[in-house]
């Protein structure tokens, strides 16, 4: 199964006293097993481009849509045998600690809107 993994930067970081994890390090392992597809880090929201169509007018904003502190700083495609799989990897992710990370399953166009 595919997941989306989009890496978000929030105002509550972890505080304990737990050795920060290398992105390198969590790169190196899910590349080993097979799990990482893609992925790519993101401008900060200042550089978005909002794009609308609104009456059969395109409306075009510069910026991020909402002010918030919260604002997704990259993603990753995994492929992961179960949803613990992807859990396990988005844990081990340092922005699970700095930020916070949201999976979402590929919903394949041949499956059922009801599945």
């Amino acid at each position: 199964m595919k997941y989306l993994m989009m890496v978000a930067v929030d105002g509550d970081p972890d505080t304990s006293d737990a050795p920060e994890a290398s992105v390198d390090d969590w790169f190196a392992r899910v590349t080993e097993r097979g799990q990482w597809v893609m992925g790519e880090r993101l401008r900060p929201p200042g550089s978005a481009t909002l794009v609308r169509v609104r009456n059969g007018e395109t409306i075009v904003t510069d910026g991020p849509f909402a002010e918030t502190k919260e604002w997704l700083a990259g993603f990753d495609i995994l492929d992961c045998a179960t949803l613990d799989d992807a859990i396990q990897v988005a844990a081990a992710h340092p922005m699970a600690r700095g930020g916070r990370i949201e999976l979402r399953a590929f919903w394949p166009f041949e499956e059922d809107a009801d599945a």
